[in-house]
C-alpha cells in the first residue's frame, strides 16, 4: 500500500484552477470548481476531490463536459424552477443553482430547483452548506449513473444517488449530513482499487448478486448494494432513499433517470443506456428560511440543545457519538494546517492531466 503525501492546499488548488481554466472555464468558474474539489480533499471526502479531477478532463476530451455552459431557466414560479444547465460542470452548474433556491426561499420562506443536462457535481454537502451563509437550511441530492442493484435485483439501475442537509446552529458547529444511499459510494471502492485491497463483504455483490470482497465487481458484471447491504439488512430502504432521489433528480428536473444517466468518466463506463430518456445528469436543491417556521434565534438554541444531547449520550467504550459533520471539521482543521494527503496514482494522474493540457509541471509535486 502506497503513503499518500501531504501538499499544501493553496498550490493544490491554483494548479486545480490552471486546469480548469486550461480546458476553456473562466477565472471564475475555474475557482469556483477548484473550490468544490479542495473543499473535498479537506473534508477528508477523498474519492471525491481532486481525484476526480482526471474524470472530469476526459469528460472534456470526449466532448460530454461543456466549459462555458450557457445555464437558463426553463420553468419557474415564486418557489421553484427548472433550470438547464448546458453539460456544464456539475461543479458550476450547482452552486448557480443553489444561489437561485437561497434568493427565491428569501422572498417565499423556502424553494426548490431542480436541474438537468448537467454532469457529476463533487459533495452533495458543499452545496448544502452554501444555505448556512443565509441561516437557512439547504438539502442537495444528485443522482448518478447505474451502479448498484435494487434489492433482489442482479441489473444495475441506480446509482449512488447522496443526500446531504447542512442545519444551521447557535454556538455549536452546525450538522452536516452528507451520503450516498448505497452501502459505500464508488469512490471508496476505487480506493481500495489503488490501494489494491478488497472490500469488506457487502459493499458489492458479483454477477450472480452474491457478496463480494472484489473492488471490481461493478465493473466485473456486479453491483454496489443499496444502503442496508442486503435484505437481511433492510437494504429495501436503501433502495427506496436512491429511488426518491432519482425521481426528484431525474424525473421531475428532465434529466435522464436510472441506467440512462450518463456515467462519470472513471467509473469504467463511457456510454449510458440508449436512445436517452431526459438531458444529461440531474440534481434537486432546496433551501428554507429558519424564521419562516420560528424565530432564528429561538431555533439555533433549541438546535444547540439538540446537538449537546446527541453529543453527550452514553457511549459504548472507547467510543463517542459524533454529530454528523464533526469527522469532516476535524479533518478539514487537520488538512488545513498539515496539507492534503494525495495517493501517489492521484498525483500521477495529475500529472498526466498537466502533461496532456500542456501545463508546466506543477510546482507542488516537485521533490
Amino acid at each position: 500500500m502506497d503513503t499518500p503525501t501531504f501538499y499544501p492546499v493553496l498550490e493544490l488548488r491554483q494548479f486545480a484552477e490552471s486546469i480548469f481554466q486550461k480546458i476553456g472555464c473562466s477565472e471564475k468558474d475555474a475557482q469556483q470548481a477548484s473550490d468544490v474539489l479542495i473543499e473535498a480533499d479537506l473534508r477528508g471526502i477523498d474519492s471525491h476531490g481532486l481525484a476526480r479531477m482526471i474524470g472530469y478532463i476526459k469528460q472534456w476530451e470526449i466532448g460530454s463536459l461543456n466549459p462555458n455552459p450557457q445555464i437558463k431557466v426553463l420553468h419557474e414560479r415564486p418557489s421553484t424552477a427548472r433550470i438547464d444547465g448546458d453539460k456544464g460542470l456539475g461543479l458550476i452548474v450547482s452552486p448557480w443553482a443553489m444561489d437561485m433556491a437561497i434568493r427565491k426561499a428569501k422572498d417565499t420562506g423556502s424553494a426548490w430547483v431542480a436541474a438537468c443536462n448537467s454532469g457529476h457535481f463533487g459533495i452533495a454537502g458543499y452545496h448544502a452548506m452554501l444555505a448556512l451563509e443565509e441561516d437557512m437550511i439547504g438539502v442537495v441530492m444528485t443522482h448518478a449513473a447505474s451502479l448498484a442493484a435494487p434489492t433482489f435485483s442482479r441489473e444495475m439501475l441506480l446509482g449512488t444517488n447522496p443526500i446531504a442537509m447542512a442545519v444551521p446552529s447557535g454556538q455549536e458547529a452546525p450538522f452536516v449530513a452528507d451520503f450516498a444511499t448505497t452501502t459505500v459510494a464508488y469512490g471508496k471502492l476505487q480506493i481500495r482499487q489503488r490501494n489494491e485491497e478488497q472490500i469488506p463483504l457487502g459493499w458489492a455483490q458479483d454477477a450472480h448478486g452474491q457478496p463480494s470482497p472484489d473492488p471490481y465487481a461493478p465493473a466485473e458484471g456486479g453491483a454496489l448494494t443499496p444502503l442496508g447491504s442486503d435484505p437481511e439488512h433492510s437494504s429495501h430502504k436503501g433502495y427506496c432513499l436512491g429511488a426518491m432521489v432519482d425521481i426528484l433528480s431525474g424525473v421531475l428536473s428532465g434529466a435522464n433517470f436510472g441506467p440512462w444517466v450518463p456515467p462519470f468518466a472513471t467509473s469504467g463506463k463511457t456510454q449510458a443506456r440508449q436512445p436517452p430518456v431526459g438531458q444529461g445528469t440531474g440534481h434537486f436543491f432546496g433551501a428554507m428560511r429558519i424564521d419562516a417556521f420560528m424565530d432564528g434565534a429561538e431555533f439555533k438554541s433549541r438546535m444547540d440543545q439538540w446537538i449537546r444531547t446527541f453529543r453527550e449520550a452514553k457511549a459504548v467504550e472507547g467510543q463517542q457519538v459524533l454529530i454528523p459533520g464533526d469527522p469532516e471539521r476535524q479533518s478539514r482543521a487537520l488538512r488545513m494546517e498539515k496539507g492534503i494527503p494525495l495517493h501517489p496514482r492521484v498525483v500521477q494522474d495529475l500529472l498526466q492531466v498537466a502533461q496532456k493540457l500542456d501545463l508546466p509541471e506543477p510546482k507542488v509535486f516537485k521533490a
